[in-house]
């Protein structure tokens, strides 16, 4: 099952520790971090942000419309013990959400729902170099010939897997057990198999793969 993955940005450590165990609750995955320094190495791996404004280093303000250039595609979710109303303006001059400190957890996670479900319908048509997806029933087309790509059931399910997992390095252990739902054996090619069969499908020259990428030893990845 597809775990919708949550950027969250907070330095207080009793706020942050409170809000990631309602999220993990709630099946989001979550990355938590305490400044925003180093936010665009993970905003690839994002479907939401919460940011908040008072951060040390990079403040919020800054650091929120760095994250939407890079990923306009991606909603954040400002929250910010900062009320006043230009605080609130400038905030949403990028940002697609202003929460205000105190808040209740329900209301945030409410918020959060609203928002992956109006930035989902953006996600629907997915391109990746030859390759047109669409996200909604993962139906391949190669752009340059228009044809349909045809998959076999366990193609399909690795697929699916990559981008359900988009821009994150999987390792053969991940993948193996993602999609095969058994413990993986170190050494059992059955997966590196399935990989070059299933190359031989989607990419041009398969000798030089550019969608499914090797991430020499540590796995696979397919990156948007």
């Amino acid at each position: 099952m597809y775990r919708n993955h949550v950027l969250y940005i907070e330095d207080n450590e009793e706020i942050g520790l409170m809000i990631q165990k309602e999220l993990k609750k709630q099946n989001y995955e979550v990355t938590w971090l305490q400044s925003g320094d180093s936010a665009s190495q993970f905003i690839k791996q994002a479907d939401i942000v919460i940011l908040d404004v008072m951060l040390p280093g990079l403040d919020g303000f800054t650091g929120g419309k760095k994250l939407k250039k890079l990923a306009p595609d991606v909603p954040v979710l400002m929250l910010s013990a900062r009320t006043a109303l230009e605080d609130k303006i400038m905030g949403l001059e990028f940002a697609d959400d202003y929460v205000t400190k105190p808040f209740h957890p329900e209301e945030l996670l409410a918020r959060l729902e609203v928002l992956l479900r109006r930035f989902s319908r953006k996600k629907e048509e997915l391109i990746l170099k030859h390759l047109h997806i669409s996200m909604r029933d993962y139906r391949v087309m190669n752009r340059e010939t228009s044809e349909e790509i045809s998959l076999t059931g366990k193609q399909f399910h690795i697929f699916t897997y990559f981008l359900q997992h988009l821009n994150q390095i999987l390792t053969k252990e991940q993948i193996y057990e993602g999609v095969w739902k058994e413990r993986y054996i170190e050494g059992d090619k059955t997966l590196m198999v399935h990989i070059r069969y299933l190359r031989e499908k989607l990419e041009k020259n398969a000798a030089k793969p550019e969608i499914i990428e090797t991430i020499r030893g540590i796995g696979y990845r397919i990156k948007q």
